[in-house]
């Protein structure tokens, strides 16, 4: 087998890249009040979105449904050859129909045209018999193919799937969709943690909570502060209200300067008026408090000042967070 240097590869990568971004600019310039009326119609559809497709169209429209359900759009993906028999029962009154096909010829989807009654199609031919059924026709042609063979589906599956994307962002944008929105359809992922999370949520509290009163005895308060493992100790008036703060770093620094601590309480130690949040406030606004201020942790408080919990980095580390 004829084996090639870097710069060929790189050559024939970067001549494909070219194609297709000529093919996506043809499909840009091509965009009409046809993409406005496809757009109004899914948005005022009363059901979902149904995309259709066979072989790498039907790849190319499982990406688009997935784009557009995630981005506020109720969309899922129906393979028409099942659909054929028996998932047509999963299209009901009120859904509209994406069906994508590169000629607009697939015997599957023509198979069942004339049982589905509102059909939105993504096609190469105008003229073809899908395009002919359709209510409204998307054209997402290019002149030339990637491959140069032009046989392998390359520019033309680029150019449908950019376009679904351009369908998904208009929508999203015409729904006001937020990135509060996004991330209630994506709560296990990274941003979905960033937004829906709450100080609340992640910190230790109850009997967990590292708090002692402003009596307790220096050398006990250590032991509570080894024992929560929390790195801080608050500490409250009988009344629960947070006074101050002791922390790893304020011991150290003691063990520098004092020979004993007999007699000390953590009240005269400890840092008055510490850095606090309030439990409903985000993980990710906590991570922007502890950042700014250079701190590990932060107490949290809620009302006059009556101390909840406590939250520290390694929490928003476990939660990924960061």
């Amino acid at each position: 087998m004829q084996t090639n240097d870097a710069e060929q590869y790189i050559e024939w990568a970067r001549e494909v890249l070219q194609i297709e971004a000529d093919g996506l600019k043809e499909i840009s310039d091509g965009l009409n009040g046809t993409f406005a009326a496809a757009a109004d119609t899914i948005l005022s559809c009363t059901g979902r979105l149904v995309v259709m497709g066979i072989g790498k169209s039907g790849h190319v429209g499982h990406k688009i449904a997935a784009t557009l359900a995630s981005t506020g759009t109720p969309a899922f993906f129906v393979h028409p050859a099942e659909a054929a028999h028996g998932d047509l029962g999963m299209i009901v009154d009120g859904d509209v129909v994406l069906a994508i096909s590169n000629s607009g010829e697939s015997d599957e989807i023509s198979a069942i045209l004339p049982t589905l009654k509102r059909k939105n199609c993504i096609t190469a031919h105008p003229e073809s018999t899908m395009a002919r059924h359709a209510d409204i026709h998307l054209t997402a042609a290019v002149s030339q193919e990637a491959c140069p063979l032009g046989l392998a589906p390359t520019s033309s599956t680029t150019a449908v799937m950019a376009l679904g994307d351009a369908l998904a962002v208009a929508l999203l944008r015409a729904r006001s969709f937020t990135r509060e929105d996004f991330a209630l359809s994506h709560p296990a992922g990274r941003l979905g943690k960033r937004l829906l999370l709450r100080v609340a949520d992640l910190m230790h509290s109850g009997d967990n909570s590292p708090a002692v009163a402003e009596d307790t005895p220096l050398k006990d308060a250590v032991v509570i502060m080894s024992e929560k493992g929390l790195g801080m100790l608050a500490v409250t008036d009988q009344g629960g209200r947070l006074k101050g703060i002791l922390t790893d770093g304020d011991l150290r620094r003691l063990f520098q300067k004092c020979e004993t601590f007999a007699g000390l309480t953590v009240n005269d130690v400890m840092h008055p008026n510490p850095r606090s949040i309030a439990p409903d406030r985000l993980a990710t606004e906590a991570l922007k408090e502890m950042q700014q201020n250079h701190v590990n942790g932060l107490l949290v408080v809620e009302g006059d000042g009556i101390l909840v919990g406590a939250l520290n980095m390694h929490d928003l580390l476990a939660a990924r967070i960061l």
